[in-house]
């Protein structure tokens, strides 16, 4: 269902409307894993909110030094 091109929102909006069809039709099995797929969709934008510039540098930049980590 999900391609390379589609964004995490357009994802999160199918997700939505999938989850509201099941929900009308009372097909709540279904239903229910719908809106388990929505909240993890949910978790998965809220995490890539949470990085900062210099967690994204780090990640493009591994080598750089201020991006080290050493166990002491």
């Amino acid at each position: 269902m999900t391609t390379t091109n589609t964004t995490l929102q357009e994802r999160i909006d199918e997700a939505i409307k999938e989850a509201r069809k099941l929900s009308s039709e009372g097909k709540t099995t279904q239903a229910a894993e719908a809106w388990d797929e929505v909240e993890e969709l949910f978790a998965e934008a809220s995490h890539k909110k949470e990085r900062t510039n210099f967690q994204k540098y780090c990640q493009e930049h591994p080598e750089a030094d201020e991006c080290r980590i050493y166990d002491v």
